[in-house]
């Protein structure tokens, strides 16, 4: 009966996580980060190693079947048709419309009340205007209420489907989240503040500080409020522990009305600690046009300043029971864009692999302690840089074998770069061409006459192609030095799916049972590992992508119940059935 259990179990798992295989998939695809024109850090007296770019806290909200994202210190906002193409709206949000003080939107909530969309920017001043919009589309808008007495730090906006709207705000490493009713006529609170939730690290072991989540002496930051409600309940979403950390994840607590009490899931349902693009706080969840759920959240980059940070879009939903996931099983690789109803715990994911993780590269020139290889090592915080940013640089990749090319992913990295602050009409434009044998070559993407700002460039290929050599020639950068943190090719090799793990452990420490020691055979022939973990069996809804390594110490726990692993084995060829089910008391 036990292996008639775990039978199950794993048939479960593979059906509902197997990629591209039982839903019908749109033709068009995208890749995290997204690619959209983030602006420069606008902070230039903060400690900083470089001017970058940066962005984080975003919030996409469905309005009139087209998504409008909005994030921190961008002069504006976007807005998209398909989740896809994002066209910038210039926009500089007063302050206050009567002193024509002007404010960068930090963290910004946004709601949609009736046919009204609400802006309104993080403040403790009580000069700080809601903005209001029926056509946001056209940059037309107008102050709501001049003077929102009350601000809020990371605040967010909540209209139940009885038209009451409530306001959640907070961002500290010692204050909880707090909820409040407002007025919809006077905008003015209804009572006074309520305490929402506080965390508990001593408890849910993946809300500790760090980037190990192992920090003793700092206490964990709690922010990033945001409310969905769901057949009747409510899902209170917030990110911790820190927005510089791999292991930065949004929580959630459910409760039976927009202001509580709440009860946490266990584990965060938004979490990425691994692959190229790690991250997943403090963001929003929102129902594409077909009523299916996705998460937008930061990606983290933090490495020439703790606020350097991108945007992932994510596939997302709930079960049967209720549990609130997100699904980050190959989140940084190819995804099928939303076309119809589906189901999130069937991946979106194409199936296209990554073709060139740490393959030979060659480049034109190299600067500085910026290795050629550091373009291939599936690590957004590392970076080649060629020596200038002139016409003619150029990065060649080896993929090995002639292999099936679908997609290609171009992130840039901001060496040298010159700007601050949002800047309009700057672009990138270069040329890859693809060869076999490395002598005769043809061009597959040509963006030599882009006029666009791709810091995170996306080209899904109109047709497969079959290649070994990809070579990148820069023709034009913006700003800086032509640098990348990733140049990554999407398809099929020419081979054999890894082996199968052998023996995978999972040994969960008695003296702190938030963390578990898991180690597992290494397979010749995989560059790489997905670890399913969840405290149900027929729930492993969260995963994380571990690189050249066969051990990962798991700090993320409730330290109160049971927890349920299994693993898989990946390279260019696919993926191989994950090993059995393991539970850890």
């Amino acid at each position: 009966m036990r292996y008639l259990k775990y039978l199950f179990v794993l048939s479960f798992i593979i059906s509902s996580f197997l990629p591209a295989m039982a839903q019908k998939k749109s033709s068009r695809t995208y890749c995290n980060p997204i690619n959209v024109d983030y602006g420069y850090c606008p902070i230039p007296n903060f400690v900083t190693w470089g001017k970058h770019r940066a962005t984080a806290d975003p919030v996409i909200v469905n309005y009139k079947n087209d998504y409008y994202l909005f994030s921190t210190n961008q002069w504006g906002y976007w807005v998209s048709s398909d989740m896809s193409d994002w066209k910038f709206i210039e926009r500089k949000f007063l302050r206050s419309w009567n002193t024509g003080l002007y404010d960068e939107l930090c963290a910004p909530a946004v709601g949609v009340m009736g046919d009204t969309m609400l802006v309104f920017g993080s403040t403790y001043s009580k000069k700080f205007t809601i903005w209001m919009s029926t056509n946001p589309k056209a940059n037309d808008w107008k102050p709501l209420v001049d003077s929102f007495d009350i601000g809020g730090w990371d605040p967010a906006f909540f209209t139940d489907d009885d038209k009451r709207l409530y306001m959640y705000n907070g961002s500290s490493n010692r204050f909880p989240l707090y909820g409040v009713e407002i007025n919809r006529k006077t905008m003015q609170p209804i009572g006074t503040r309520s305490e929402m939730y506080l965390l508990e690290p001593w408890k849910y072991g993946w809300q500790r500080f760090g980037e190990n989540m192992d920090d003793v002496f700092l206490d964990p930051f709690m922010e990033g409020a945001w409310m969905t409600k769901h057949k009747n309940k409510y899902y209170l979403q917030y990110g911790a522990p820190g927005t510089e950390f791999s292991g930065y994840a949004d929580g959630v607590v459910v409760g039976n009305s927009p202001l509580g009490p709440f009860r946490p899931q266990s584990m965060p349902f938004s979490f990425k600690p691994g692959g190229f693009a790690r991250g997943a706080g403090h963001g929003a969840t929102f129902q594409d046009r077909w009523k299916n759920y996705w998460h937008v959240s930061t990606v983290v980059i933090s490495v020439k300043n703790n606020f350097e940070r991108r945007l992932g879009i994510w596939p997302a939903g709930f079960d049967n029971e209720g549990v609130m996931y997100m699904n980050a099983a190959f989140g940084d690789y190819p995804h099928y864009l939303p076309d119809g109803e589906s189901d999130h715990l069937k991946s979106r994911f194409t199936g296209w692999m990554l073709l060139n993780y740490n393959k030979p590269v060659r480049v034109s020139s190299s600067f500085g302690g910026f290795p050629a290889n550091f373009a291939v090592d599936e690590n957004i915080k590392t970076y080649w840089s060629a020596a200038s940013g002139k016409a003619g640089e150029w990065f060649e990749a080896d993929l090995g074998e002639v292999s099936t090319v679908h997609a290609l992913q171009i992130n840039y990295a901001d060496q040298d770069v010159e700007f601050m602050g949002k800047t309009i009409g700057k672009n990138h434009q270069y040329r890859i061409l693809g060869s076999s044998d490395g002598k005769s070559w043809n061009v597959l993407v040509d963006k030599s006459k882009n006029e666009k700002d791709v810091p995170h460039d996306y080209i899904e290929l109109e047709k497969p192609v079959k290649t070994r050599f990809l070579k990148m020639e820069n023709l034009h950068m913006p700003t800086g030095k032509f640098a990348l943190s990733g140049f990554r090719a999407f398809g099929f090799g020419a081979g054999s799916k890894p082996d199968s793990v052998k023996t995978f452990v999972v040994l969960r420490t008695e003296k702190d049972k938030r963390s578990a020691w898991i180690k597992w055979s290494p397979v010749d022939n995989a560059y790489a590992y997905n670890i399913y973990v969840g405290t149900d069996p027929n729930k492993l809804y969260n995963c994380i992508m571990v690189h050249n390594a066969n051990e990962y110490w798991f700090k993320a726990m409730d330290k109160d119940v049971p927890y349920y692993f299994t693993i898989e084995s990946i390279n260019e060829n696919g993926t191989t059935m994950r090993k059995q089910v393991v539970k850890a008391e």
